[in-house]
Parts: C-alpha cells; sequence; structure tokens
C-alpha cells in the first residue's frame, strides 16, 4: 500500500494532511486499515454474512434457517494477509483436487510445506501448482490428474507458498 505521501502525490492533494484524513475517512468504511506499526493496510474486501446452517450433499433432508453465526469471508479465507496473495489458475494438473483453469488460488507465503500440502514451487527454473511429495527422502511435485506425470527435480526445488484457499465464481 502506499505511503501518505505516496498516496497525496497519487490523488493530487497538496499536503499529507488531506491524505490522511482520507485515509481515516476510508478506514472508518472498513475499506483500509492499519497494521500495527501504523501502516496502511486493505481493510475487509466483504462484509459478514449470516450463517444460516447446513445443506445436506447427499440425501435431502429438512434443514430449518437458524442464524448460526455471521462470518467475513476475509477472515475465513485470509487469516494472514501480510504474507498471503492470489494466483490464478492456468491448466487442468490439479483437476482431481478441485483446482482447474481460471479457478482464483490464495496461496500464503511458506517455504517449510508440509508433504501432502499444494505448492506454488519453483522447479528448475519454473512455476508450478502441485502438491508438495516426498520419496525415499527426496522432494517431487505430484499433480492432481492422471495424464500428468510427478516432477522430480534435476536441480534445485524452491518452495514458494501453501495453497489455502480456491475460488470460483460461477
Amino acid at each position: 500500500m502506499p505511503s501518505y505521501s505516496e498516496l497525496a502525490k497519487l490523488l493530487g492533494f497538496t499536503s499529507k494532511n488531506a491524505a490522511y484524513h482520507l485515509v481515516e475517512n476510508l478506514e472508518e468504511q472498513g475499506i483500509l486499515a492499519k497494521d500495527n506499526a501504523g501502516k496502511i493496510i486493505p481493510g475487509r474486501l466483504f462484509n459478514e454474512l449470516k450463517v444460516l446452517g447446513l445443506v445436506e450433499a447427499g440425501f435431502p433432508s429438512a434443514v430449518e434457517e437458524d442464524v448460526l453465526d455471521t462470518m467475513s469471508l476475509d477472515e475465513y479465507l485470509v487469516p494472514n494477509k501480510g504474507t498471503s496473495y492470489m494466483l490464478k489458475v492456468k491448466g487442468y494438473s490439479m483437476k482431481d483436487a478441485g483446482i482447474v483453469d481460471g479457478d482464483m488460488v490464495i496461496v500464503e507465503r511458506n517455504n517449510n510445506p508440509k508433504p501432502g500440502q499444494i505448492v506454488i514451487a519453483e522447479i528448475d527454473g519454473e512455476w508450478t501448482m502441485k502438491y508438495y511429495r516426498i520419496k525415499n527422502g527426496s522432494p517431487y511435485l505430484e499433480p492432481a490428474n492422471a495424464s500428468y506425470k510427478p516432477i522430480y527435480p534435476c536441480g534445485e526445488l524452491k518452495i514458494a507458498a501453501v495453497v489455502k484457499a480456491v475460488i470460483r465464481k460461477y
């Protein structure tokens, strides 16, 4: 996010004070927030939504609508804003994990994944998203599509992030 000086310059303000007041107003509306150091960070992207209950994905059953709670999608999908970012998915190598071309993934920077997690990795200079696996003490990447083969690094394997959520718009 820009500093107050950069924000003033971008908006054509002659003083940082004007940018400060704008940020204060946007903060009151929840559009912007400040971290512990006082730097500007994005506020909530979504308002809280009602959680009305459960829906059966198997056999039909009676459901009573009852407000159980409210939830912000920001808090649910992005618990660590400072280390998270989104990527748009290209391709179908992870389709059996429910991740397909056009989806968005929310990832969290992490270079120490657990085996079985879906990761964003640089392998021999190329970037990809796959399951992180270890076999006989050696790490490799495994697709979630039988049409693709596992990838074993010839040189270096660097893990950049772990996938935390998938977003698909219908």
